[in-house]
């Protein structure tokens, strides 16, 4: 799944990216309203994120000239306004759904999953397999064969991040980000403590570490 966000506020788009990113999205990130227009124009993004006070062309025009265009992915547009007109004046240029900044990180998530899945777009299965390792991310339960392992709420936000991108290293910093959020300032230490706990309940050697790195999930051997 790719999606673009088209935000001119670049700490906020940084960060929504580097969180969309950990949540196993491809993301693309732009802080002008043509460039956005540009992009999204190509086809390949499976939703935009579309700010409304754009440099260039405002969020407004970019999403009515995608939906003139015949471009039908979501939009989620953000803004910092707050009223009824506003939320109408976006719904009527195209948009799927609408977000007043500040907003929850946790929130925005939730959003975009919905809405790509009202899309029916989803990615498929939500059953992730690595090896005999099974994360159903839809009803949160694990299977290691056929058996099912009980694990906290923050250990299987953390398995989940680890098999969403199975093989590849995955670091603290990263899964930070998705588990406890952005303000999340103690000790990032932590994590071990997790590991500590997946690896006693799932088999020791699917979770490898990569020293100065991170950690990588694999089928057990």
């Amino acid at each position: 799944m790719r999606l673009l966000i088209v935000e001119d506020e670049k700490r906020l788009a940084l960060s929504l990216a580097r969180g969309l990113t950990a949540e196993g999205y491809a993301v693309d990130v732009v802080h002008d309203g043509l460039e956005g227009l540009h992009m999204a124009s190509e086809g390949v993004h499976d939703l935009v994120i579309l700010d409304i006070m754009l440099p260039g062309m405002n969020g407004y025009r970019v999403c009515a000239a995608l939906r003139a265009a015949g471009h039908d992915m979501p939009i989620l547009m953000l803004t910092a306004k707050d009223g009824e007109y506003d939320e109408a004046e976006g719904l009527d240029t195209g948009a799927d759904d609408y977000l007043t900044k500040p907003f929850s990180y946790v929130v925005l998530v939730a959003r975009v999953k919905a809405l790509l899945r009202r899309r029916g777009r989803a990615g498929g299965s939500p059953v992730l397999a690595v090896g005999d390792l099974r994360v159903d991310t839809a009803a949160r339960r694990v299977f290691v064969g056929e058996t099912e392992t009980t694990l906290t709420a923050k250990e299987f936000a953390v398995l989940e991040q680890l098999a969403v991108r199975a093989g590849d290293v995955v670091s603290k910093a990263q899964i930070l980000e998705h588990v406890w959020d952005f303000a999340y300032d103690g000790d990032p230490n932590i994590i071990e403590v997790y590991i500590s706990s997946l690896r006693r309940k799932l088999g020791a050697p699917r979770i490898q570490t990569v020293r100065g790195a991170g950690y990588r999930l694999v089928a057990a051997p």
